[in-house]
């Protein structure tokens, strides 16, 4: 951003190498996966637990959770029983939580009912189809997957929502670095290490119009250009007056 509006080249030659490798970076995990579903399953599941664990410490990771689990009426990452993980829940525990599971997990049989926050005490020792009408014991992956495969368009929606951007600001600096290529390859510029010091006389210099910059460029350039002819004379007027 700031390349283009300082016309740097190399901030912008940044700016487009970062946004291309982020972009390079989320085709390649959307590939992964797609096409290593269940072994991107096995990690995911792996943090949820990991989360679950924590689910009482992390407070960010128990909100994000409990609104999961209500908005697709899951339990856990892979199934119900991934609770049994947590201190609290584990059924070696004495407590009121104890082989239990949160009421985010459980069903709501009218919308906006009370629900009764002990509603998944004792589900985690019974078996899944005693369970049904009391909690949800399909996993928070399953149900997220099933979803966005469900819901095809609006997981286009989303994808595209999100590459869409990054492929504009893509081509708007590439197309942008380009013209300052082709701007700074027309500027006329006056490199005075490849000038004969010996024989260039200074007066000779147009500087009408430079300012005290001189890294302007100037129609018609500042060296003034002159035919054979007066080429010839001046050549001819520096042989004599070594003579």
């Amino acid at each position: 951003m700031v390349g283009s509006l300082r016309d740097n080249r190399t901030l912008l030659k940044t700016f487009f190498w970062v946004l291309l490798a982020i972009f390079v970076t989320e085709l390649l995990l959307l590939l992964v996966e797609i096409i290593f579903e269940k072994q991107m399953n096995a990690v995911f599941h792996s943090t949820i637990q990991d989360g679950i664990r924590h689910y009482y410490d992390d407070l960010d990771f128990k909100n994000i959770l409990d609104y999961v689990q209500q908005k697709f009426s899951c339990c856990g990452g892979d199934e119900f029983r991934d609770w049994h993980v947590n201190p609290y829940h584990s059924c070696n525990g004495s407590g009121p939580l104890a082989c239990g599971v949160p009421y985010t997990c459980c069903v709501r049989k009218a919308p906006g009912e009370v629900i009764n926050t002990l509603c998944g005490y004792r589900t985690l020792n019974q078996q899944r189809l005693e369970l049904v009408n009391t909690i949800h014991v399909r996993g928070c992956i399953h149900a997220v997957s099933f979803w966005f495969k469900d819901h095809f368009e609006a997981t286009f929606g989303i994808v595209c929502s999100l590459l869409l951007p990054q492929v504009i600001g893509l081509v708007m600096a590439w197309l942008h670095w380009q013209k300052l290529n082709e701007i700074h390859s027309q500027m006329d510029t006056v490199d005075f290490k490849q000038l004969e010091w010996s024989n260039f006389n200074f007066a000779a210099l147009d500087l009408t119009g430079a300012g005290w910059c001189w890294c302007l460029p100037r129609e018609g350039g500042y060296i003034p250009v002159h035919d054979k002819e007066e080429e010839n004379e001046v050549e001819a007027a520096i042989g004599q007056s070594k003579v």
